[in-house]
Protein backbone atom coordinates (compact mmCIF):
# COMPACT_ATOMS: atom_id res chain seq x y z
CA UNK A 1 0.00 0.00 0.00
CA UNK A 2 0.90 3.42 -0.84
CA UNK A 3 2.34 6.02 2.38
CA UNK A 4 -0.56 7.77 4.01
CA UNK A 5 0.69 11.19 4.25
CA UNK A 6 -0.81 14.38 5.03
CA UNK A 7 0.01 17.71 4.07
CA UNK A 8 0.57 18.83 8.13
CA UNK A 9 3.06 15.65 8.71
CA UNK A 10 5.03 16.40 6.17
CA UNK A 11 5.48 20.35 7.30
CA UNK A 12 6.10 19.01 10.88
CA UNK A 13 9.09 16.68 9.29
CA UNK A 14 10.24 19.29 7.03
CA UNK A 15 10.14 22.15 9.92
CA UNK A 16 11.50 20.22 12.95
CA UNK A 17 15.17 21.48 14.44
CA UNK A 18 17.33 21.23 11.10
CA UNK A 19 20.17 19.09 13.29
CA UNK A 20 17.10 16.78 14.84
CA UNK A 21 15.34 16.51 11.27
CA UNK A 22 19.22 15.47 9.84
CA UNK A 23 19.47 13.06 13.11
CA UNK A 24 16.61 11.47 12.54
CA UNK A 25 16.72 10.94 8.47
CA UNK A 26 20.09 9.35 9.05
CA UNK A 27 18.56 6.57 11.43
CA UNK A 28 15.86 5.89 8.87
CA UNK A 29 18.26 5.46 6.44
CA UNK A 30 20.62 3.24 7.87
CA UNK A 31 17.85 1.01 9.06
CA UNK A 32 16.56 0.50 5.53
CA UNK A 33 20.63 1.22 3.15
CA UNK A 34 24.05 1.34 3.84
CA UNK A 35 24.87 4.43 4.92
CA UNK A 36 28.45 4.37 3.30
CA UNK A 37 27.31 3.13 0.13
CA UNK A 38 26.30 5.72 -2.15
CA UNK A 39 25.54 5.17 -6.10
CA UNK A 40 27.81 6.87 -8.45
CA UNK A 41 26.02 7.61 -12.00
CA UNK A 42 26.81 8.81 -14.92
CA UNK A 43 24.04 10.89 -17.46
CA UNK A 44 24.61 11.22 -20.91
CA UNK A 45 22.49 13.68 -23.32
CA UNK A 46 22.32 11.15 -26.41
CA UNK A 47 20.10 13.67 -28.09
CA UNK A 48 20.57 17.57 -26.95
CA UNK A 49 18.74 20.55 -28.04
CA UNK A 50 15.29 21.20 -30.27
CA UNK A 51 12.95 20.10 -27.41
CA UNK A 52 8.73 21.19 -28.50
CA UNK A 53 8.48 21.55 -24.34
CA UNK A 54 7.90 24.71 -22.62
CA UNK A 55 9.75 23.23 -19.63
CA UNK A 56 10.44 26.93 -17.84
CA UNK A 57 13.82 25.17 -16.17
CA UNK A 58 15.02 23.45 -19.20
CA UNK A 59 18.28 24.85 -21.88
CA UNK A 60 17.36 22.39 -24.66
CA UNK A 61 13.28 23.72 -25.59
CA UNK A 62 13.65 24.88 -29.15
CA UNK A 63 11.83 28.26 -27.51
CA UNK A 64 13.92 29.75 -26.23
CA UNK A 65 17.32 31.33 -26.58
CA UNK A 66 19.83 29.95 -24.16
CA UNK A 67 23.47 28.88 -26.38
CA UNK A 68 23.10 25.09 -26.29
CA UNK A 69 23.63 23.63 -29.32
CA UNK A 70 21.36 21.06 -30.57
CA UNK A 71 23.02 17.56 -32.06
CA UNK A 72 21.23 14.45 -33.59
CA UNK A 73 20.92 11.31 -31.69
CA UNK A 74 24.52 9.99 -30.91
CA UNK A 75 26.08 6.84 -32.60
CA UNK A 76 25.59 4.16 -30.45
CA UNK A 77 29.18 3.27 -30.60
CA UNK A 78 30.33 7.13 -28.96
CA UNK A 79 27.92 5.90 -26.30
CA UNK A 80 29.05 2.99 -25.58
CA UNK A 81 32.62 4.10 -25.39
CA UNK A 82 31.08 6.79 -22.71
CA UNK A 83 29.72 3.96 -20.76
CA UNK A 84 32.91 2.78 -20.18
CA UNK A 85 34.52 5.28 -19.01
CA UNK A 86 31.56 6.20 -16.45
CA UNK A 87 32.60 2.74 -15.37
CA UNK A 88 36.23 2.61 -15.13
CA UNK A 89 35.59 6.18 -12.90
CA UNK A 90 33.27 3.75 -10.73
CA UNK A 91 29.94 4.56 -11.97
CA UNK A 92 27.48 1.95 -11.48
CA UNK A 93 24.78 3.28 -13.47
CA UNK A 94 24.22 4.67 -16.87
CA UNK A 95 21.80 7.05 -17.95
CA UNK A 96 20.72 8.43 -21.40
CA UNK A 97 18.34 11.32 -21.71
CA UNK A 98 17.26 12.49 -24.91
CA UNK A 99 15.92 15.71 -25.71
CA UNK A 100 11.76 14.55 -27.47
CA UNK A 101 8.69 15.24 -26.12
CA UNK A 102 7.61 11.35 -26.69
CA UNK A 103 9.38 8.08 -28.06
CA UNK A 104 8.37 7.35 -31.67
CA UNK A 105 8.50 4.34 -32.83
CA UNK A 106 10.81 4.87 -35.69
CA UNK A 107 14.89 4.47 -36.52
CA UNK A 108 15.66 6.46 -33.35
CA UNK A 109 14.12 3.76 -31.23
CA UNK A 110 15.77 0.82 -32.45
CA UNK A 111 18.79 3.19 -31.89
CA UNK A 112 18.11 3.30 -28.28
CA UNK A 113 17.38 -0.01 -27.74
CA UNK A 114 20.64 -1.00 -29.15
CA UNK A 115 22.34 1.62 -26.84
CA UNK A 116 20.79 0.11 -24.10
CA UNK A 117 21.35 -3.41 -24.64
CA UNK A 118 25.44 -2.47 -25.13
CA UNK A 119 25.04 -0.68 -21.83
CA UNK A 120 23.35 -3.52 -19.98
CA UNK A 121 26.46 -6.01 -21.21
CA UNK A 122 29.01 -4.08 -19.51
CA UNK A 123 27.18 -5.16 -16.04
CA UNK A 124 26.02 -1.58 -15.90
CA UNK A 125 22.64 -0.44 -14.52
CA UNK A 126 20.65 0.77 -17.66
CA UNK A 127 18.43 4.18 -16.72
CA UNK A 128 16.97 6.18 -19.63
CA UNK A 129 15.06 9.41 -19.95
CA UNK A 130 13.32 9.87 -23.27
CA UNK A 131 10.10 12.17 -22.14
CA UNK A 132 6.60 10.32 -23.33
CA UNK A 133 6.41 6.46 -23.27
CA UNK A 134 3.56 4.16 -24.09
CA UNK A 135 3.50 0.90 -22.40
CA UNK A 136 4.52 -1.30 -25.52
CA UNK A 137 7.72 1.01 -25.79
CA UNK A 138 8.31 0.43 -22.60
CA UNK A 139 8.08 -2.95 -22.60
CA UNK A 140 10.48 -3.16 -25.46
CA UNK A 141 13.22 -0.97 -23.19
CA UNK A 142 12.75 -3.79 -20.74
CA UNK A 143 13.40 -6.57 -22.88
CA UNK A 144 16.24 -4.44 -24.07
CA UNK A 145 17.43 -4.56 -20.66
CA UNK A 146 16.60 -1.32 -19.64
CA UNK A 147 16.58 -1.22 -15.57
CA UNK A 148 15.32 2.17 -14.61
CA UNK A 149 13.41 4.93 -16.25
CA UNK A 150 13.24 8.92 -15.39
CA UNK A 151 10.18 10.59 -15.58
CA UNK A 152 10.49 13.56 -12.95
CA UNK A 153 7.10 15.26 -12.25
CA UNK A 154 8.96 17.98 -11.35
CA UNK A 155 6.81 19.45 -8.71
CA UNK A 156 3.40 20.17 -6.99
CA UNK A 157 0.31 19.38 -8.97
CA UNK A 158 -0.87 23.05 -7.87
CA UNK A 159 2.44 24.35 -9.05
CA UNK A 160 3.03 22.34 -12.51
CA UNK A 161 0.87 24.68 -14.81
CA UNK A 162 3.34 27.54 -14.05
CA UNK A 163 6.31 25.52 -15.36
CA UNK A 164 4.97 23.73 -18.21
CA UNK A 165 2.01 23.92 -20.52
CA UNK A 166 2.89 21.65 -23.40
CA UNK A 167 1.95 18.65 -21.17
CA UNK A 168 0.12 17.74 -18.38
CA UNK A 169 1.61 15.97 -15.00
CA UNK A 170 -1.37 13.42 -15.73
CA UNK A 171 0.64 12.74 -18.62
CA UNK A 172 3.70 11.93 -16.40
CA UNK A 173 1.89 10.57 -14.34
CA UNK A 174 0.50 7.65 -17.80
CA UNK A 175 4.24 7.18 -18.36
CA UNK A 176 4.75 6.36 -14.84
CA UNK A 177 2.11 3.79 -15.15
CA UNK A 178 3.48 2.71 -18.45
CA UNK A 179 6.99 2.34 -17.14
CA UNK A 180 5.99 0.12 -13.68
CA UNK A 181 3.63 -2.32 -16.10
CA UNK A 182 6.48 -3.29 -17.86
CA UNK A 183 8.57 -4.03 -15.36
CA UNK A 184 11.20 -1.10 -15.28
CA UNK A 185 12.01 0.48 -11.64
CA UNK A 186 10.85 3.88 -11.81
CA UNK A 187 13.49 7.18 -11.35
CA UNK A 188 11.13 10.04 -10.30
CA UNK A 189 11.83 13.55 -8.40
CA UNK A 190 11.43 16.82 -8.71
CA UNK A 191 13.15 20.33 -8.62
CA UNK A 192 13.44 22.83 -5.92
CA UNK A 193 14.59 27.12 -5.73
CA UNK A 194 11.62 27.44 -8.98
CA UNK A 195 9.44 29.58 -7.31
CA UNK A 196 7.08 27.52 -5.65
CA UNK A 197 6.41 27.32 -1.86
CA UNK A 198 7.19 25.02 0.72
CA UNK A 199 4.11 23.68 0.86
CA UNK A 200 4.74 22.56 -2.79
CA UNK A 201 7.51 20.89 -1.97
CA UNK A 202 5.55 19.17 0.12
CA UNK A 203 2.85 17.93 -2.17
CA UNK A 204 5.03 16.73 -4.35
CA UNK A 205 6.79 14.63 -1.95
CA UNK A 206 3.26 13.45 -0.70
CA UNK A 207 2.47 12.45 -4.35
CA UNK A 208 5.26 10.09 -4.65
CA UNK A 209 4.51 8.60 -1.37
CA UNK A 210 1.62 8.25 -2.58
CA UNK A 211 2.36 6.01 -6.11
CA UNK A 212 1.84 2.43 -5.31
CA UNK A 213 4.74 1.33 -4.96
CA UNK A 214 6.44 4.03 -4.32
CA UNK A 215 9.50 5.02 -6.97
CA UNK A 216 12.45 3.18 -6.13
CA UNK A 217 14.50 6.21 -7.40
CA UNK A 218 13.93 9.41 -6.29
CA UNK A 219 16.03 12.82 -7.99
CA UNK A 220 16.38 15.80 -6.09
CA UNK A 221 17.63 18.87 -8.16
CA UNK A 222 18.19 22.30 -7.16
CA UNK A 223 17.62 24.61 -10.19
CA UNK A 224 20.43 25.64 -12.25
CA UNK A 225 19.21 28.71 -13.61
CA UNK A 226 20.35 29.03 -17.01
CA UNK A 227 19.89 32.52 -19.11
CA UNK A 228 17.46 32.50 -21.63
CA UNK A 229 14.89 30.23 -19.93
CA UNK A 230 11.61 31.60 -17.93
CA UNK A 231 13.46 30.83 -14.74
CA UNK A 232 16.98 32.23 -15.48
CA UNK A 233 16.91 34.69 -13.02
CA UNK A 234 16.26 32.71 -10.38
CA UNK A 235 18.12 32.98 -6.99
CA UNK A 236 20.29 29.95 -5.87
CA UNK A 237 18.63 27.32 -3.67
CA UNK A 238 20.13 27.69 -0.22
CA UNK A 239 21.87 24.38 0.86
CA UNK A 240 19.76 24.05 4.14
CA UNK A 241 16.79 24.07 1.71
CA UNK A 242 17.84 20.73 -0.29
CA UNK A 243 19.29 19.30 2.88
CA UNK A 244 16.04 19.76 4.53
CA UNK A 245 14.00 18.25 1.26
CA UNK A 246 16.39 15.39 0.98
CA UNK A 247 15.56 14.06 4.86
CA UNK A 248 12.13 14.99 4.46
CA UNK A 249 12.03 12.38 1.53
CA UNK A 250 14.26 9.95 3.53
CA UNK A 251 11.88 9.70 6.08
CA UNK A 252 8.75 10.10 4.09
CA UNK A 253 9.53 7.10 1.32
CA UNK A 254 12.56 5.17 3.55
CA UNK A 255 13.15 2.72 1.05
CA UNK A 256 13.93 5.18 -1.89
CA UNK A 257 17.66 5.90 -3.31
CA UNK A 258 17.35 9.48 -3.21
CA UNK A 259 19.98 11.23 -5.51
CA UNK A 260 21.57 14.03 -4.57
CA UNK A 261 21.32 15.43 -8.35
CA UNK A 262 21.75 19.05 -10.23
CA UNK A 263 22.83 22.33 -8.47
CA UNK A 264 25.59 19.72 -7.12
CA UNK A 265 28.47 22.49 -8.22
CA UNK A 266 27.26 25.09 -5.21
CA UNK A 267 27.64 23.22 -2.84
CA UNK A 268 30.75 22.57 -0.33
CA UNK A 269 32.28 19.32 0.58
CA UNK A 270 31.05 19.88 4.04
CA UNK A 271 27.12 20.79 2.44
CA UNK A 272 27.09 17.70 0.83
CA UNK A 273 28.25 16.00 3.81
CA UNK A 274 25.52 17.05 5.30
CA UNK A 275 23.14 15.66 2.58
CA UNK A 276 24.57 11.80 2.64
CA UNK A 277 24.07 12.00 6.45
CA UNK A 278 20.65 12.74 6.04
CA UNK A 279 19.69 10.11 3.37
CA UNK A 280 21.22 10.88 -0.07
CA UNK A 281 22.69 7.46 -1.58
CA UNK A 282 23.20 8.72 -5.08
CA UNK A 283 25.17 11.25 -6.90
CA UNK A 284 25.00 12.08 -10.83
CA UNK A 285 29.55 12.22 -11.64
CA UNK A 286 31.03 13.30 -14.80
CA UNK A 287 32.10 16.88 -15.81
CA UNK A 288 28.21 17.31 -17.55
CA UNK A 289 24.57 16.79 -16.63
CA UNK A 290 22.80 16.99 -19.65
CA UNK A 291 23.74 20.46 -20.32
CA UNK A 292 24.79 22.01 -17.09
CA UNK A 293 28.02 21.43 -15.19
CA UNK A 294 28.41 19.23 -12.56
CA UNK A 295 31.69 18.04 -10.56
CA UNK A 296 33.98 15.61 -12.05
CA UNK A 297 34.99 11.66 -11.30
CA UNK A 298 38.27 12.71 -9.86
CA UNK A 299 36.65 15.39 -7.23
CA UNK A 300 34.12 12.82 -6.19
CA UNK A 301 36.72 10.44 -5.98
CA UNK A 302 38.71 12.42 -3.29
CA UNK A 303 35.35 13.26 -1.57
CA UNK A 304 34.78 9.97 -1.23
CA UNK A 305 38.01 9.15 0.30
CA UNK A 306 37.80 12.01 2.74
CA UNK A 307 34.17 11.08 4.07
CA UNK A 308 34.83 7.26 4.09
CA UNK A 309 32.22 6.68 1.44
CA UNK A 310 32.44 3.86 -1.18
CA UNK A 311 30.72 3.69 -4.33
CA UNK A 312 27.48 1.76 -4.45
CA UNK A 313 27.50 -1.76 -6.50
CA UNK A 314 24.94 -1.86 -9.27
CA UNK A 315 21.19 -3.88 -8.52
CA UNK A 316 21.75 -3.32 -5.11
CA UNK A 317 18.16 -2.61 -4.60
CA UNK A 318 17.34 -5.98 -5.69
CA UNK A 319 19.62 -7.22 -2.64
CA UNK A 320 17.96 -4.66 -0.24
CA UNK A 321 14.40 -6.06 -0.51
CA UNK A 322 14.62 -9.39 2.06
CA UNK A 323 17.06 -6.55 4.58
CA UNK A 324 13.95 -3.96 3.96
CA UNK A 325 11.42 -6.89 4.48
CA UNK A 326 13.00 -8.20 7.66
CA UNK A 327 13.52 -4.79 8.92
CA UNK A 328 10.08 -4.15 8.63
CA UNK A 329 8.81 -7.14 9.94
CA UNK A 330 10.74 -6.61 12.89
CA UNK A 331 9.62 -3.26 13.65
CA UNK A 332 6.64 -4.56 13.52
CA UNK A 333 6.94 -7.19 16.15
CA UNK A 334 7.98 -4.54 18.03
CA UNK A 335 5.34 -2.26 17.80
CA UNK A 336 3.23 -5.16 18.61
CA UNK A 337 4.95 -6.76 21.90
CA UNK A 338 4.85 -2.80 22.75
Amino acid sequence: MPNALTLESLREIHDSPLLELVVRAANVHRRFHDSRAVQVSSLLSIKTGGCPEDCGYCPQAARYHTGVEAHALLPTAEVLARARTAKENGASRFCMGAAWRQVRDNREFEQVIEMVRAVRMLGMETCATLGMLTVAQARRLAEAGLYAYNHNVDTSPEYYGEIISTRTIEDRLQTLQNVRDAGITVCCGGIIGMGESIDDRLRMVQLLAELDPPPESIPINALVPVAGTPLGEQPPVPAWDLIRMIATVRIAIPTAVVRLSAGRTRLSVSEQALCFLAGAGSIFSGERLLTTTNPDFPDDRAMFELLGLVPREPYAERREKNTRAEVEASARGMNMQG
